[in-house]
């Protein structure tokens, strides 16, 4: 992995929630929920859906935890319309920012403040808990009137998917309230990786539909086919597990690429399981464009170069959801790489 990081980086580039429902749809809004743990593959399935044509007039709704919208930027020029929701997962906050966000954007479409939509994906947060989603629209009227759910897709990770769902209830939630699972980097983890982890998906939710992707590449209409009516209606409270932090890293300054890269090494062989995600822009010297960094546990994406920044904000910005380990940590880390380096 420390080889792997430090060489050169590439410069390319049911019925219970509002779902079932016995009279027409009529012209109301169809709503696909992409959910998953920290690192699973979301925002990367979600971008592939998007490009293709039946991902065309998609509005997108994202939600992260963490103070700086990353994955927002990331999918922003792909969609017709994309809103970063307050910070925090929606299990945490009041389902009102959802609301808000929902009917400013039909209002906005009616004055023709923003282009024409068909239909509206919902990214969650890594640690949400989809069923508050499912409730505002089975408990809204006004929303249940103008949108509906049509399939929640929930994302799990191969390499380490199957270890999250033994420790997080997060991960387990989104797996049961699933249409759809869907395994991603079956291309880099171990051979009987994914067995394993369908396996383990299996015993959660016997009903949902499993698939398979590589680089986020599945049939578009499994994220928009609505779900059959075999529902697993398990709900309960959810609660983030001890120690879970979430802070962003930022410098108005190019940054050392042997510094950062040689920093994350460290953390990752130190650390590397408390390293729930890692994900931001990284402004290098002598780089035109961002340069894109992924961390999950103990796996570090390769690092690429983007054509141009995504937005008008220009400098490092790199977010870190950890488990027990501190920003101040980080940043003397950091500091102290810098000096020996």
């Amino acid at each position: 992995m420390t080889t792997a990081m430090n060489q050169l980086f590439p410069s390319p580039a049911g019925g219970r929630f509002g779902r079932r429902l016995k009279r027409e749809r009529g012209a109301r809004i169809p709503v696909t929920v992409i959910t998953g743990f920290l690192g699973a593959g979301k925002t990367t399935l979600l971008k592939r859906f998007l490009g293709t044509p039946q991902g065309q007039g998609t509005a997108v709704v994202v939600n992260e935890f963490g103070a700086t919208g990353i994955d927002d930027a990331l999918v922003r020029a792909s969609a017709d319309e994309t809103v970063l929701l307050g910070n925090g997962c929606l299990c945490c906050i009041t389902r009102t920012d959802l609301q808000q966000a929902l009917r400013r954007m039909v209002v906005e479409r009616e004055r023709g403040e923003l282009p024409d939509f068909g239909r509206i994906v919902i990214e969650t947060s890594g640690l949400a808990d989809p069923s508050p989603i499912l409730q505002t629209f089975a408990t809204d009227r006004a929303l249940g009137g103008v949108f509906h759910v049509d399939v929640v897709v929930t994302v799990i990770d191969a390499e380490s998917g199957g270890a999250t769902l033994g420790w997080s209830a997060e991960a387990r939630k989104q797996v049961i309230l699933a249409d759809r699972l869907v395994i991603t980097k079956t291309d880099i983890a171990a051979e009987d990786a994914a067995a394993t982890v369908a396996a383990k998906l299996r015993a959660l939710n016997p009903g949902a539909e499993i698939l398979e992707a590589v680089n986020g590449e599945i049939d578009p209409s499994r994220l928009t086919e609505p779900a059959s009516d075999q529902r697993n209606t398990f709900v309960a409270e959810a609660t983030h597990s001890d120690g879970i932090s979430s802070f962003v890293l930022i410098h108005d300054r190019p940054m050392p690429w042997t510094v950062f890269a040689k920093t994350m090494d460290a953390l990752m062989q130190l650390r590397g399981a408390d390293l729930l995600r890692i994900k931001g822009f990284l402004d290098v010297a002598g780089c035109k464009g961002p340069v894109i960094v992924q961390f999950v546990q103990h796996l570090a994406h390769p690092p690429v170069e983007l054509e141009q920044w995504p937005d008008d904000i220009r400098g490092t910005r790199v977010v870190f959801i950890t488990r027990n380990i501190s920003e101040a940590q980080v940043r003397g880390l950091l500091a102290a790489m810098k000096a020996l380096v």
